[in-house]
């Protein structure tokens, strides 16, 4: 699995010297394009209705839940970076930490897994997922995770997002209450001006 691991890397990873459009575009999927996810949740929250708003706060759980999944898979079982063991490209900095599962995708994946799961937001966690692809792909074409690392957070992923969906009733209910009590108190000014909803 690890020989067909560095060979799939090795195919999509970037020569040395790449085209200045195709290295632009991967910068910006594998930096940027993540920040869609904690706007997808501020809009959603700001703008939505409740029943939208604890859709919001579902995806939101489930990417911590995703997230710890995956920093405890990192602890049990460190695998290292392709620029750690010296094969292929690397064409961004990158802590020398465990790649598995990846953490961009992960997150990016869980939300959007999770928004997929309900009807009311399905087009914007389709969104999400989709946009997880090119992510992927430029993570690994810029030399800083493997494929099966995007793989590993497709299922962590899933499972989050499953989970928190099944528990909802336990984890999103209780904490719904205080998040909107906390936001009425914070964005009082705003919701009074009419530029966020109540």
């Amino acid at each position: 699995m690890e020989a067909f691991n560095q060979s799939l890397f090795l195919l999509i990873n970037a020569p040395a010297h790449p085209g200045a459009v195709v290295l632009a575009l991967a910068k910006l999927f594998a930096k940027y394009v993540i920040l869609l996810m904690p706007l997808t949740l501020l809009v959603g929250w700001l703008r939505g209705n409740e029943r939208t708003r604890k859709l919001m706060l579902e995806a939101a759980i489930s990417a911590l839940l995703a997230l710890l999944i995956a920093q405890i898979i990192g602890l049990v079982w460190p695998h290292p970076r392709p620029f750690m063991i010296g094969l292929g490209h690397q064409l961004i900095p990158h802590v020398a930490d465990s790649s598995f599962p990846s953490d961009h995708l992960t997150l990016m994946w869980s939300v959007g897994f999770s928004l997929l799961l309900h009807a009311e937001s399905r087009a914007a966690g389709a969104l999400l997922a989709l946009l997880g692809v090119p992510v992927a792909w430029a993570r690994i074409y810029l030399g800083v995770h493997f494929p099966l690392d995007m793989a590993g957070a497709a299922l962590v992923a899933a499972v989050s997002a499953w989970l928190c969906l099944r528990q909802a009733r336990w984890i999103v209910e209780p904490v719904f209450p205080w998040m909107t009590a906390t936001y009425r108190r914070l964005f009082a000014p705003l919701i009074r001006r009419g530029w966020v909803l109540f």
